[in-house]
């Protein structure tokens, strides 16, 4: 079983910066899709990007893609979500997400981009973007 905890949401203007960090614990770190998603009230949960743990592999949704920065530091078990240029749209819940370590895949990217493909979820950490 495998912990996840979300920090470093808050308040930003628009145009500004916040890092979200995800710690993992209670099981091994090494070959997990580590995702984030967001969500507002009343709409689907929705990826935002993926980190594969174990290359560093890295895919962004188009939506998140030169203005978001997924990093990690592998002896912390911990990801990071550096989010820049934050717009009023960026406003909703952010969960962290994995699922069961993985060794073998089809396709150039060993992890799912959907929200079916993660079993487990931290508490989530609000973030909102208003002038």
């Amino acid at each position: 079983q495998v912990l996840l905890v979300e920090s470093g949401g808050g308040s930003v203007q628009p145009g500004g910066s916040l890092r979200l960090s995800c710690s993992a614990s209670g099981s091994t770190y090494n070959g997990r899709c580590m995702g984030w998603f967001r969500q507002t009230p009343g709409k689907e949960r929705e990826w935002v990007g993926t980190i594969y743990t174990d290359s560093g592999s890295i895919r962004y949704a188009d939506s998140v893609k030169g203005r978001f920065t997924l990093s990690q530091a592998v002896a912390q078990k911990t990801v990071y979500l550096q989010m820049s240029d934050l717009k009023p749209e960026d406003t909703a819940m952010y969960y962290c997400g994995t699922d069961a370590p993985r060794t073998s895949w089809y396709g150039p990217f060993p992890c799912s981009i959907t929200r079916s493909g993660y079993s487990y979820w931290g508490q989530g950490t609000q973030v909102t973007v208003s002038s």
